[in-house]
C-alpha cells in the first residue's frame, strides 16, 4: 500500500491511503441484543479472535480496515458513542466489541440499513483508494453482509468471504447466505488463514 500525496486535496485529504485490497468490518461494534441471538452469542469470542488476526495480518501488509457499522441511539455520526454503547451491555454481548476495537488509523463509515453502501460514504472512499478487492467479514451473514456483497458485485469489485471470520443467526441461513453469496455474487468463499493477501492486493489470485 502506498500513500497519496500530502498536498492531495480530494476528500479534503481524509483518505490518505491508495489501496487496491481493503479489509471490510461490518456491524462488529455490536451489543448483539436483538431477537434470536443466542447462536450468534455463543460464537462471538470465536468470531472476534478469527476477525482480530485477520485484521492484525491486514495491518502488517499495510492493507487498511474500514469499519461499517449501524449507528446506536440518537444518530450523531460518532464512533466512539456505538463503542460505549456496546461496552455497556453484559460480558457475553460484548466480546465481539471488545476484541475489534477501532484503531486511530482505521476508517470508519456508519450506515442507516444494512447494506454498507447505502446512504453512506464508502463509495466515495473505495474509489478514491481504487480498491478493487476486499475481504468482508462480520455478522449477520444473511443480512448485511449479504447485501452488502451483492452492492460490491454490482460495482464489479472482487470479494474474499473468509467464512469463519462471518456469523449469521442460524446454521441454516448463514449456509443459505454464504451459498448465494458465491453463485450470484462472485464471491470467493474461504479460510482467513489461507487468504494470500500479497497475491490479491496484486490482482493475481
Amino acid at each position: 500500500m502506498s500513500k497519496r500525496n500530502e498536498g492531495a486535496t480530494d476528500l479534503h485529504g481524509n483518505v490518505p491511503d491508495v489501496a487496491r485490497l481493503a479489509l471490510l468490518l461490518v456491524d462488529v461494534i455490536n451489543d448483539l441484543s436483538f431477537p434470536g441471538n443466542a447462536q450468534l452469542i455463543r460464537q462471538a469470542a470465536k468470531l472476534g479472535s478469527e476477525i482480530l488476526e485477520l485484521k492484525q495480518r491486514c495491518r502488517r501488509a499495510g492493507i487498511p480496515a474500514i469499519y461499517i457499522n449501524d449507528n446506536s441511539g440518537k444518530w450523531r455520526s460518532d464512533i466512539r458513542s456505538v463503542v460505549a454503547h456496546s461496552l455497556r451491555a453484559p460480558a457475553s454481548h460484548r466480546a465481539l466489541t471488545e476484541q475489534l476495537l477501532p484503531q486511530p488509523d482505521d476508517y470508519v463509515v456508519l450506515k442507516p440499513k444494512h447494506s454498507a453502501f447505502y446512504a453512506t460514504p464508502l463509495d466515495a472512499l473505495l474509489e478514491y483508494m481504487n480498491t478493487k478487492s476486499v475481504i468482508l467479514t462480520g455478522v449477520t451473514s444473511h443480512s448485511c453482509i449479504l447485501l452488502t456483497a451483492a452492492e460490491l458485485y454490482i460495482r464489479d469489485l472482487k470479494v474474499y468471504v473468509p467464512q469463519n471470520c462471518v456469523a449469521g443467526l442460524t446454521p441454516r441461513q448463514h449456509r443459505t447466505a454464504l451459498r448465494v453469496m458465491e453463485d450470484s455474487f462472485g464471491v470467493k468463499l474461504c479460510d482467513s488463514k489461507r487468504l494470500n493477501l500479497r497475491r490479491i492486493a496484486e490482482g493475481k489470485a
